[in-house]
């Protein structure tokens, strides 16, 4: 909701902008057209034109002139402009919070962590000089164990952004068990890239022969594609405009790359995306219900302070989150160790506080919220996610 009223005033402002630029623009237009009239008939004229006719071809411009100026119209357009750049940012500041402190807690943070967080990220994003510093400034020198595997990924993917294939072939080529063990493609998916630039660049007979070569251990699983590839070779020299130009996309090789970062970086034991990156843009996401939820809280900070467990939900995106969270029916509670989910033997979930309410400390059976059925509250058994 708060976006869309930083959008619609920003359109506003654009709109009032546009509106002035173009008057403006008609304007300076329709006053060179004048004054270009105006020199035409000056220079037309013959020696034989009295002082009085060009007198008065001046005073017909001069008219026109003052007819298309209009300073009322463009101060009136201007002062508009001004006015609505002038509430935009006012309206920025009661949307937008600057003392995001607010929603800070005292939380202890194990330093050596964080600082193994922010030197891999650095390596994951090719920064090694930097990183390097970063590891000798903290003197966590065990960091920089990350720099070489980062190192060749890097020189990999900067290699396929030249449309060099051969470094992920090697890559590849070496992992191969691991690779197929975790069920990927992506050796197959690389041939299949660099067979299409074969057949663009050498030609129909190297590309038959670099197929054979590489896709008879394929056949098994992707016959359909080593076919569909095969067939295209047909259209040698003219593969853009055929029915296989799609393998020619520029987006083949981004989706490649995305392949071989998140490949490379689970062999490694690394998360595919930075754990710094997320942990920031999920921050950013929940940022304004925590700043919501402290101006509700004025006064109680130390409440705050020791809290466990956030009084209201934060929606984050799907890609923020990776693990299952249960949140109990009745009480709306987020199950924690403390409170976990218990399965009834209807088959519905509560969470172990709920349960012990509404069995009145487990001292006697009672009906289940969401269906007839009698519940002992001894019979019920934690759930684990």
């Amino acid at each position: 909701m708060e976006l869309k009223v930083v959008k619609d005033a920003f359109d506003h402002v654009t709109k009032k902008q546009k509106l002035c630029y173009s008057k403006w623009n008609e304007t300076i237009d329709r006053l060179g057209q004048e004054f270009e009239q105006a020199i035409s008939k000056l220079q037309s004229a013959d020696a034989s034109t009295s002082y009085v006719d060009h007198k008065a071809i001046l005073a017909d411009l001069k008219s026109k002139l003052k007819e298309i100026a209009n300073l009322g119209q463009i101060d009136s357009c201007q002062k508009e402009l001004n006015s609505a750049l002038a509430k935009y940012p006012k309206q920025l500041e009661k949307i937008f919070n600057p003392d995001i402190s607010k929603a800070y807690r005292n939380v202890d943070f194990d330093v050596h962590f964080i600082n193994q967080i922010i030197a891999s990220h650095l390596y994951r994003e090719g920064l090694f000089e930097v990183g390097d510093c970063f590891a000798n400034e903290t003197e966590e020198q065990g960091s920089t164990a990350l720099k070489s595997p980062f190192i060749e990924m890097y020189h990999v993917l900067q290699a396929m952004k030249s449309h060099n294939l051969e470094p992920a072939l090697k890559w590849a080529s070496d992992n191969h068990e691991k690779l197929k063990q975790n069920g990927s493609d992506l050796e197959f998916k690389l041939y299949r890239l660099q067979f299409v630039e074969v057949l663009q660049n050498q030609g129909r007979d190297d590309a038959l022969k670099y197929g054979r070569t590489y896709f008879e251990s394929f056949s098994k699983t992707h016959m359909a594609e080593i076919s569909k590839l095969m067939t295209s070779i047909l259209w040698a020299g003219k593969l853009d405009t055929s029915p296989y130009s799609q393998l020619l996309a520029p987006i083949n090789w981004e989706k490649l790359g995305e392949e071989f970062t998140r490949n490379f970086c689970y062999l490694l034991g690394q998360s595919f995306e930075s754990p710094l990156s997320l942990t920031v843009a999920a921050g950013v996401q929940g940022l304004p219900t925590l700043l919501k939820l402290m101006n509700v809280m004025m006064g109680r900070k130390q409440e705050w302070q020791s809290m466990k467990q956030l009084p209201v939900p934060i929606d984050l995106d799907k890609e923020f989150q990776f693990h299952t969270i249960f949140v109990c029916p009745v009480s709306r509670d987020q199950a924690t160790e403390d409170n976990p989910p218990m399965l009834m033997s209807c088959g519905h979930v509560l969470c172990k506080q709920s349960i012990s309410k509404l069995s009145k400390s487990s001292t006697k059976s009672f009906k289940c919220p969401y269906c007839p059925s009698e519940i002992d509250a001894t019979h019920c058994k934690q759930l684990y996610f």
